[in-house]
């Protein structure tokens, strides 16, 4: 994600340049526990492109807003739980009334062109389940749409070395939690008005076969969390909890699954904090 905004931005002061456009480059403004904002921040700040402006609730982590102002985001707070933001919410609310929210523009294509190496990284491995942390959905919807455009077409992506009948018989099982108090504070949302996934999303994916049947995705209990957590120690597996989601989305399946099913976990890992540099 943080590659794509520099590529606009590269865009728009070619467009300057051109002469197309004029006055001062925009701001971007994200709804952000941490994460993608400092991620965009530090492509910003190595580029000298304008601040990021961050829309962070109220009780968000305390380190990763001291990380993200350090940094440079200009950030901005508010209870996210109140009402389902749309983009012009969001630039009032950080005050960009001539910027631009990446948090909801479909210009930029999350769902096809995000995460779409890892994408195929992930179903050329020819799983039978794939466990994957759903934070803000972009991820999830960009590996389905990529399976959707491989298993309903000759013409391939050059990127693509899967089989096509284990693409269409993967179960996509995707991760998050329904408790604000989850120690998987990423995956927690009260609204997320600009994914594409719903039930009838996910039901016509396994209804047309682009995807497995139990394709879906399930609520995490805050128990079988506390055991990938215990199990990443144990083993040196660098992840934040809710990079672990999918981990702990095994463990309580486990006994639903056969022994002899190639699992394929992904771990979104953890927020990279670089202090030397700031």
């Amino acid at each position: 994600m943080a590659w794509e905004i520099i590529v606009i931005y590269r865009n728009i002061l070619i467009a300057k340049k051109r002469g197309q456009i004029k006055g001062e480059i925009p701001q971007m403004s994200i709804i952000s526990s941490g994460s993608a904002a400092i991620a965009i921040q530090t492509q910003l700040k190595k580029y000298g492109l304008p601040n990021l402006k961050v829309l962070i609730d109220n009780s968000a982590d305390k380190t990763a807003e001291k990380i993200m102002k350090k940094l440079g985001c200009e950030i901005y707070k508010t209870d996210l739980s109140k009402k389902c933001l749309d983009f012009k919410d969001i630039l009032k609310l950080t005050k960009n009334k001539n910027g631009f929210d990446v948090t909801s523009v479909e210009a930029l294509d999350p769902t096809t062109r995000f995460y779409d190496w890892l994408s195929y990284e992930i179903i050329n491995s020819n799983p039978d389940y794939c466990f994957i942390p759903f934070g803000t959905g972009n991820l999830y919807e960009n590996i389905l749409n990529v399976v959707k455009k491989e298993v309903s077409t000759s013409n391939h992506d050059p990127r693509f070395k899967g089989v096509i009948s284990k693409t269409r018989s993967c179960n996509f099982i995707g991760v998050t939690t329904n408790d604000l108090k989850s120690k998987a504070d990423k995956l927690y949302s009260p609204y997320l008005p600009f994914v594409h996934f719903d039930k009838q999303w996910i039901k016509l994916y396994r209804y047309a076969g682009y995807c497995g049947v139990k394709s879906d995705v399930y609520i995490l209990e805050e128990k079988y969390l506390d055991q990938a957590i215990a199990i990443a120690k144990k083993n040196n597996i660098i992840a934040e909890p809710s990079g672990l989601a999918g981990l702990a989305m095994l463990l309580q399946m486990k006994n639903k699954i056969s022994k002899n099913a190639k699992l394929l976990v992904v771990n979104t890992g953890k927020s990279k904090y670089i202090f030397q540099e700031l």
